[in-house]
């Protein structure tokens, strides 16, 4: 949520819990004002489940509070006790969210001296309002479908990026080009996309999708292994013809990389170049034989890159093609 629509949200849901309670002739309406703020979220979700927490959280203080005060009195020492024990019940109960507000509405019943019925009411209407007007305030989000569109993108660019750069170190038997910079853009775009599919999917009470944060997932996978080919990378230093034929995978991954490819044809030529590799001739020396095995290995990690996307792509075949028919 933007600042200036989480301010809109704030402003508008505060002075309208205000006029409301005010309309009932509630006392100490203001703190409806105070609920709302503390109640406008980040999303849907997290907005309802907060306001559940607090409704529950304020029957449960102003329980505490009425027989305490009833067989104590009124005075501080007697809203500390309350204190001691709502505090530690709000966390077993999970509902600790209503500590602060909830508490200010038990200094009410303190300083009135009372913990009469209309009282009481009082106090539970005024966070029924103030949560209730965040709820309705929040009804309004704005879809971030666009944005996690345009950030899959972008992670798919850097990553054919990345796999150009892992090509020509192969072509040209050199130690990697693949600089940490590449690699920390992608994950940082990965944490982008994670973070808006969250709020996308916890803003959905209807049709509510998970396929972009597992996309995510499946590329954070992905940006793993690539990781580690970097480091398999550093290790090579002389051409190898076998390097080449790897290189040529790799710039084929580059060139069809792309959410709805699911990669089947580039294991069915992993397979062959495997077959390939094991019919070589014998290294002659250790250096090249140490090369090999970098260079099988680089092949292991690649073949799980191309895996995990068909297993994406297995899972989530209905909805990708459903979303390629309707660009």
């Amino acid at each position: 949520m933007s600042l200036s629509l989480r301010t809109l949200k704030i402003a508008l849901s505060t002075v309208v819990a205000i006029f409301i309670a005010d309309f009932f002739q509630l006392d100490s309406s203001i703190s409806a004002g105070i609920i709302a703020i503390l109640s406008v979220l980040d999303t849907r979700k997290t907005s309802f489940e907060i306001a559940v927490q607090r409704v529950i959280s304020t029957l449960l203080a102003l329980g505490i509070a009425t027989v305490l005060f009833q067989l104590l009195g009124f005075s501080t020492l007697v809203f500390g006790l309350y204190l001691l024990l709502y505090v530690p019940s709000a966390y077993k109960l999970n509902v600790q969210s209503g500590i602060p507000p909830c508490s200010v509405l038990v200094t009410h019943l303190l300083v009135a001296e009372s913990t009469s019925w209309d009282l009481l009411l009082n106090e539970l209407l005024l966070m029924l309002i103030g949560a209730g007007m965040a709820l309705l305030v929040n009804l309004y989000m704005p879809s971030k479908e666009d944005k996690i569109t345009e950030i899959r993108n972008k992670v798919e660019e850097q990553m054919q990026k990345i796999l150009y750069q892992i090509d020509e170190c192969l072509q040209n038997g050199i130690q990697t080009d693949v600089s940490d910079a590449e690699l920390r853009t992608l994950n940082q775009l990965l944490e982008e996309g994670m973070r808006l599919a969250h709020d996308e999917a916890d803003n959905r009470f209807i049709n509510q999708s998970y396929y972009s944060i597992r996309y995510f997932e499946m590329r954070k996978t992905q940006a793993k292994i690539l990781e580690q080919m970097q480091y398999n990378l550093e290790q090579i230093s002389i051409p190898l013809l076998q390097s080449k034929k790897l290189a040529g995978m790799y710039y084929l991954t580059a060139e069809t990389l792309h959410e709805y490819n699911p990669g089947t044809n580039l294991l069915e030529e992993i397979d062959e170049l495997i077959h390939y590799f094991r019919k070589s001739d014998l290294p002659q020396t250790r250096e090249e034989f140490e090369k090999r095995a970098i260079l099988f290995q680089l092949l292991n990690d690649f073949e799980r890159f191309i895996q995990i996307k068909k297993d994406f792509f297995d899972e989530y075949r209905n909805e990708l093609f459903t979303q390629k028919n309707s660009v």
